[in-house]
C-alpha cells in the first residue's frame, strides 16, 4: 500500500486520520481501483482518489467520518452520468462539476486510542488499568517522580488516591480539558471533596462522584469495570473525545504537537466549516486549498477552479 509508511508515522504521532482508497472507478476517470489517499484533520489530502472536484466531495465525507468515527462507502456519481453499479449503504453525493466517470471510495477513519489518566496505587487503580488495557486505552499512570507524565491530551482522567492529592489532581484534569474526570469516593466524601473546591458548572458537569454506573460492585475488579462502562457510554453515546475534525489550516507539525498536548486530539474544536457552491449547489468542506473568491466583501467558496471561473466571468452574479 503507497501510503503505509506515512500512515505508521501518522499513528505514532496519534494524529487522527482518514484513509481513502478507490475501489472502483469508471472510465473515463483519472483514478484506479487502489488507488489511495491520506485526508488530515485540517482537510489537506496526500495522495490522490481523483480530481479537484472528486477531492471536495472526498475532503467532506471524510472530515465527517473523523466526526463519528465511522468508516464510510462514498459513490461521487457525475450529473446525468451513466448508470453505476449499486452499492447498499453506501453514501451517494452527485457532483455536477464531476467531468469524469463515477467513482466508489472506501473512507477508513484511524483515531488515536483514548487516552486513561488514573491517580493513585490503589488495588482498585491497579484493576483499572489491567482492564483498560483489553479495550485498547492508552493507560497513563500518575506518578510522583518528576517529568511524569501529566493529563495533558487525556480523554478521561480516575482519581482513585482515596484521599491522597485528590482535589489536586481533579483540578489538573480540569485544566487540561479533561471531558470526563472520575473521582472514586462515597457520595458523602466525594459531595465534600468537590464542594471544597467551588466548581464552575462546566466544571461540575465533567467531573463524575462517585465514579462509575450503579451495578452492586463490591470488589475492586468490579468497580473498575463499572468505571468502564461509564467511560465506554460516555464515549460512544455521549460524544466524549469525539469533538471533530480540526482546524481547518496549520501544518502537520503544529497538528502533531496538538494531539500531543491535547488541543487537537481532545479538547473541543469548532466544526469545519461547510459553504455552498453559488454556481453548481454543493455543498463544500472549506479548507487552505479550497478555491474561492471575495465578493462584495464576502468570501465566496467553490467546489473547483470551473465554478470560480464561471462565476468571476458573470461579475459575481
Amino acid at each position: 500500500m503507497p501510503h503505509t509508511k506515512r500512515m505508521e508515522e501518522l499513528v505514532a504521532e496519534r494524529v487522527p486520520f482518514v484513509h481513502a482508497v478507490v475501489v472502483r472507478a469508471q472510465l473515463p476517470t483519472a483514478v484506479s481501483p487502489g488507488d489511495d489517499a491520506i485526508i488530515l484533520p485540517d482537510g489537506s489530502i496526500e495522495g490522490f482518489v481523483g480530481g479537484q472536484c472528486a477531492e471536495s466531495s472526498v475532503r467532506t465525507a471524510a472530515l465527517g467520518a473523523l466526526s463519528d468515527g465511522r468508516t464510510v462507502l462514498l459513490r461521487v456519481l457525475p450529473e446525468g452520468g451513466p448508470g453505476f453499479p449499486d452499492s447498499p449503504g453506501a453514501q451517494v453525493v452527485v457532483n455536477p462539476c464531476l467531468s469524469g466517470g463515477a467513482l466508489e471510495i472506501f473512507l477508513q477513519p484511524l483515531l488515536p486510542p483514548p487516552v486513561l489518566w488514573i491517580v493513585g496505587t490503589s488495588p482498585i487503580a491497579t484493576a483499572l488499568a489491567a482492564l483498560a488495557a483489553h479495550l485498547d486505552f492508552t493507560v497513563r499512570l500518575a506518578t510522583a517522580s518528576p517529568g511524569a507524565a501529566g493529563p495533558a491530551g487525556a480523554t478521561v482522567a480516575v482519581v482513585c488516591s482515596h484521599g491522597r492529592g485528590e482535589q489536586e489532581a481533579i483540578r489538573a484534569a480540569l485544566e487540561a480539558g479533561v471531558g470526563y474526570v472520575g473521582l472514586v469516593a462515597s457520595h458523602r466524601r466525594g459531595a465534600a471533596v468537590l464542594a471544597e473546591m467551588e466548581l464552575s458548572d462546566d466544571e461540575r458537569r465533567r467531573v463524575h462522584s462517585p465514579a462509575g454506573l450503579k451495578i452492586g460492585a463490591r470488589t475492586a475488579p468490579e468497580i473498575a469495570l463499572s468505571i468502564l462502562a461509564e467511560i465506554v457510554a460516555a464515549i460512544r453515546t455521549g460524544g466524549l473525545g469525539r469533538t471533530v475534525a480540526a482546524p481547518r489550516t496549520g501544518d502537520l507539525g503544529e497538528i502533531a504537537a496538538a494531539s500531543r498536548t491535547g488541543d487537537l486530539a481532545e479538547r473541543p474544536r469548532p466544526r469545519a466549516e461547510v459553504a455552498v457552491d453559488p454556481v453548481c449547489g454543493m455543498n463544500v468542506t472549506v479548507s487552505a486549498e479550497t478555491p474561492h473568491l471575495v465578493a462584495d466583501g464576502e468570501d465566496v467558496w467553490f467546489c473547483g477552479p470551473g465554478c470560480r471561473d464561471r462565476f468571476a466571468r458573470a461579475g459575481g452574479r
